[in-house]
């Protein structure tokens, strides 16, 4: 796809005001600490299998209310990939385990299982922006609460800055914005939630080690209707 420079400002401005526009926090009274950084320690995964359309792909993530110790949830996800001939789009579904702690030490902890569906559209803008578009619906199944989906959109950009291209040796600005909507808003037992659930915008630095590795390092906000909190993301990323 070949863009003009106007074309491309033009892009680039609608992205970062979609990015940016989402991230009002409601200010109510929450039990989170939100002055409090958080971590969350992450490890995705892709392969290809044989020379046909299939393969895997999953994400095993440690996230803490604080720089460690301190469960916020526990996530391990992995699903089959199916992309179509002669494009790049991928389709996903896949099951996640969830099991989320509340801020503190001690108490409870909700278990949940997921099943999810999601599209991957990626699209490269010039020799250095890296856009990718994902959809993803989710079927939850979470303790003492009645069946919920959930509707998520993220919009990925990566900018390498001493390279063209995602080569060995570059490091790239990453960027993303992911708005999370509530499918249902009874949740059982009397109990509803917003139609918005959440809002997470992240920015950070990565490194490509190789055709196959490559990390990050950011932070990202992550807002809620109720409270918003600082996270720091560190991420391993694993093509293989």
């Amino acid at each position: 796809m070949h863009l003009n420079f106007n074309q491309m400002r033009c892009i680039i401005l609608v992205i970062f005001l979609a990015l940016w526009a989402p991230l009002q926090g409601s200010g109510q009274s929450n039990p989170v600490e939100e002055d409090k950084l958080g971590a969350w320690y992450m490890y995705f995964f892709q392969k290809k299998l044989g020379s046909g359309p299939w393969g895997i792909q999953g994400d095993y993530q440690f996230r803490n209310w604080n720089l460690g110790g301190d469960l916020e949830q526990l996530l391990l996800r992995t699903g089959v990939t199916y992309r179509p001939k002669n494009t790049d789009i991928m389709f996903t579904g896949g099951y996640a385990y969830i099991n989320t702690g509340n801020p503190g030490e001690g108490g409870n902890s909700v278990v949940e299982h997921r099943t999810y569906q999601e599209a991957l559209l990626p699209q490269r803008i010039g020799s250095r922006f890296f856009l990718t578009h994902r959809f993803r619906f989710e079927q939850r199944w979470l303790d003492n609460q009645d069946f919920r989906t959930r509707f998520r959109y993220n919009i990925f950009l990566n900018v390498t800055l001493n390279n063209a291209g995602m080569t060995p040796g570059t490091v790239y600005l990453a960027l993303y914005n992911e708005l999370f909507i509530n499918g249902e808003r009874s949740i059982g037992g009397g109990r509803s939630v917003e139609l918005f659930d959440r809002n997470r915008f992240y920015s950070g630095l990565g490194y490509v080690w190789s055709t196959k590795l490559r990390s990050q390092l950011g932070w990202m906000r992550q807002t809620t209707d109720v409270w918003s909190k600082d996270q720091l993301q560190v991420s391993m990323h694993h093509n293989f």
